[in-house]
């Protein structure tokens, strides 16, 4: 099996995280690095990983097959172009971009250039959320009715005053580009497109100016509803629950996806008791990962579709919206 030579793009917090976690892999091998960080030199140096400044210097390197973008959100559409257009596969840390249009371009981008797409949406590769979308095919839950999810954390409060997850710019909503996308992606994997949201942003309990505490009200073209709520000023805590007509399933995260420990599944039928399970933990970012390897490799095809990754740009976008004025906003379509 052809092993993809990737470059990590972007080395902060999560892009560090990365690169060490693809040394356990046997789809990937990370190739090189870049930043435009002189700093970063040095993690570069202690992994034996050619090092650049610069996205050009990647993109011209013949042993780099594609690219695992882990910089700002605002710099990812450009990158993405960048990338298609010098035929690489794209891994793209969430968001794939901050607007509807963007993400139309850059999947019109790839589309052209015949390369695979793959957005950093690892919660969809966690065993029990895998388990609770299979009971919905299989319609064990029945109609679906409503999702409930938390994303919180408080790794952020450690960070620098000026970097840049803390933006305004590049995080306009505070917790919602951080964590609360990922819960907006699950329910788009429940319910498709998003047809409004109504959402609700605040500074309460840190010196994070861009907002700690968000609440979102999403709802849907095909009926339900989703309850997202994400803090920044508190300390971890992950929930993902699905009501259906026929019954219900709750998943609850032991510790932060950065190292896992494992999850409870709770399940509850109609006519039955609540019945819990613990499971161990899985490496659930490499699974995402190795899933666009195969992608990009012809075996299999990514399992997020293009049409998800628009909606969840698009509802992102009204989010975006509905945070400044206050008021229900429309997801475009």
């Amino acid at each position: 099996m052809a092993v993809l030579g990737v470059a990590v793009v972007g080395l902060g917090w999560w892009g560090r995280i990365i690169v060490d976690l693809l040394a356990r892999s046997g789809k990937l091998r990370v190739v090189r690095v870049a930043d435009v960080s002189p700093a970063a030199q040095a993690f570069a140096g202690e992994r034996g990983l050619p090092f650049s400044n610069a996205l050009a210097p990647v993109l011209a390197d013949p042993k780099v097959h594609a690219v695992v973008l882990c910089t700002p959100h605002s710099q990812h559409t450009d990158q993405i172009l960048a990338a298609a257009a010098a035929g690489r596969h794209v891994f793209c840390e969430k968001p794939l971009s901050m607007t509807r249009a963007d993400v139309l371009r850059a999947i019109d981008a790839v589309d052209r250039a015949g390369v695979a797409l793959a957005v950093g949406h690892e919660k969809r590769f966690e065993p029990p959320v895998l388990e609770v979308m299979r009971l919905l095919r299989a319609g064990t839950l029945g109609t679906p009715l409503q999702v409930e999810a938390n994303f919180s954390q408080d790794k952020f409060l450690t960070l620098a005053a000026d970097n840049w997850r803390l933006s305004g710019q590049e995080a306009p909503a505070g917790p919602m580009t951080a964590t609360g996308i990922h819960l907006l992606d699950l329910a788009i994997g429940v319910f498709g497109e998003a047809e409004s949201v109504l959402a609700s942003v605040r500074q309460l309990g840190s010196p994070l100016t861009n907002g700690d505490t968000l609440a979102a009200l999403v709802t849907f073209r095909r009926g339900g509803h989703a309850l997202i709520s994400a803090m920044l000023a508190t300390p971890f805590a992950g929930r993902f629950a699905v009501y259906g007509s026929q019954g219900w399933a709750e998943v609850r995260d032991k510790t932060h996806p950065e190292s896992p420990e494992g999850w409870t599944l709770t399940t509850c039928l109609r006519g039955g008791r609540a019945e819990s399970i613990d499971l161990p933990p899985a490496p659930a970012v490499l699974h995402n990962l190795e899933a666009f390897a195969d992608a990009a490799a012809g075996r299999a095809p990514y399992p997020v579709p293009r049409s998800q990754m628009v909606a969840n740009v698009s509802a992102l976008e009204a989010i975006f919206r509905s945070a400044r004025s206050g008021a229900i906003e429309k997801v475009e379509s």
